[in-house]
């Protein structure tokens, strides 16, 4: 959303050559990458304003003007609705009125990889039918694929009867009419399915949108931005600090997962009996699943924390392989700073992206699961042994770094994305 503001900016001596307004779904792994765009957009010489919801708000930095509508839940945010569907039906309710408000006073896209983003458009044009059973499934510009190489929402009954298909496979009834749909990659990536995916929608990448100083360096910016949790930054990076170049298995999944209690424990059995040091985030929502001794009997190794800055550590020559579920940002964090991963996807985006991670860019390993569903401690030891002192893991670690550069050229100027960016600005203005 964008008008034309000609005026100086109050207090500041610069003058915007547009104002855009940039809406992500209140989410720490949407709003984050939106707020980077949102900062080179500013450092291009536009003016950008936020928009959260009023519970947010309070905790989001003030790098970029703000400003909130509402969701119906101001107060306690998403965990004082009494289920993820009443908040999904009031944030369209009470968040569509709220925002046509907003842009009635200022006027007097989460984001999948573009491979998923594909995948969502087959769906849509009828290329490709929810709830596959084939055993394998062929798509233009893509491998082979199985059924749970895709998008959970697509062959799993359960999750697509889920609440958050509302967020992802529901996301595109107008999208036909967007005069631009900006993706979260970058062509060097995923350029085979952008290729495709243009056919249908403007497509155009503009990422990886993580903070200049880890990519390019053109911005003096290294804060990602908004944490839904404190990380207790000090402490983790003192102990990184200390410890060996490459010497450290990072585990972490994000801000949402839900990780089952066997599964805990055979992580846990794992991280206990090896003789590797580790990093491992914990959330307090979780740490009841972890065994009873497991912190203490651990401490001389391991580093056991609530919350972490994930960037820092990622880009700490420490860290030599990453545990993740491999949703879309935690990826593209990876990839962007050269650290190999280990994949244990759980839904909806993360089966593709370990698909891609093992099979197409070559940077990780896909952990495989028993018949229950569950990573065995047998089989997380053999991943990390691969992309830590196997033949195979020279192979990924090359890989990670060649990936790194890629996407460092592809923010920098003359880059692919930069590029994009320019004529995404240049284009609306000359409205």
């Amino acid at each position: 959303m964008q008008h034309i503001d000609r005026e100086m900016e109050k207090g500041q001596q610069r003058a915007y050559r547009a104002h855009y307004l940039i809406l992500p779904y209140p989410d720490q792994g949407h709003i984050n990458p939106m707020l980077q765009f949102s900062k080179l957009l500013d450092h291009k010489g536009v003016k950008v304003t936020l928009v959260t919801t009023r519970f947010l708000c309070n905790t989001m930095p003030r790098r970029i003007p703000l400003e909130t509508i509402s969701y119906g839940y101001d107060e306690g945010g998403r965990a004082q609705a009494e289920s993820i569907d009443v908040y999904l039906e009031s944030l369209k309710k009470s968040g569509s009125q709220t925002l046509a408000e907003l842009l009635e006073k200022l006027s007097s896209s989460g984001l999948p990889s573009c491979v998923v983003d594909t995948i969502y458009c087959h769906v849509k044009n009828g290329l490709l039918k929810l709830l596959v059973v084939e055993s394998e499934i062929s798509l233009p510009g893509f491998p082979t694929l199985k059924p749970s190489d895709l998008p959970s929402f697509l062959y799993d009954f359960r999750s697509y009867l889920g609440a958050y298909k509302l967020v992802v496979v529901d996301q595109f009834p107008n999208v036909d009419k967007a005069d631009w749909v900006l993706c979260n990659t970058f062509y060097e990536l995923e350029g085979q399915a952008v290729d495709w995916t243009t056919k249908f929608w403007p497509m155009k990448t503009i990422g990886p949108t993580i903070p200049s100083q880890y990519l390019d360096k053109r911005l003096e910016d290294k804060d990602y931005g908004f944490n839904m949790f404190k990380p207790k930054s000090d402490v983790c990076m003192k102990w990184l600090n200390e410890q060996p170049k490459g010497s450290i298995v990072y585990v972490s999944f994000g801000s949402r997962a839900k990780i089952e209690a066997e599964q805990m424990e055979e992580l846990a059995f794992e991280l206990r009996s090896s003789k590797r040091k580790f990093l491992r985030v914990i959330r307090e929502s979780e740490a009841r699943k972890v065994p009873k001794g497991f912190v203490e009997e651990t401490s001389a190794k391991g580093f056991v924390i609530s919350w972490c800055p994930q960037l820092e550590v990622l880009a700490h020559e420490a860290v030599g392989c990453f545990i993740t579920h491999c949703g879309w940002n935690s990826t593209l964090e990876a990839l962007g700073l050269g650290v190999p991963m280990v994949a244990m996807p759980r839904w909806t985006d993360q089966n593709t992206n370990a698909k891609y991670i093992m099979d197409v860019w070559k940077i990780g390993i896909r952990a495989q699961v028993d018949e229950k569903g569950i990573v065995r401690q047998e089989e997380v030891e053999h991943c990390v042994s691969e992309i830590l002192e196997g033949e195979r893991g020279n192979e990924i670690q090359k890989n990670a770094i060649a990936l790194k550069e890629l996407a460092r050229k592809a923010v920098d100027e003359g880059g692919s994305s930069n590029k994009n960016i320019d004529e995404f600005i240049a284009t609306l203005v000359q409205r």
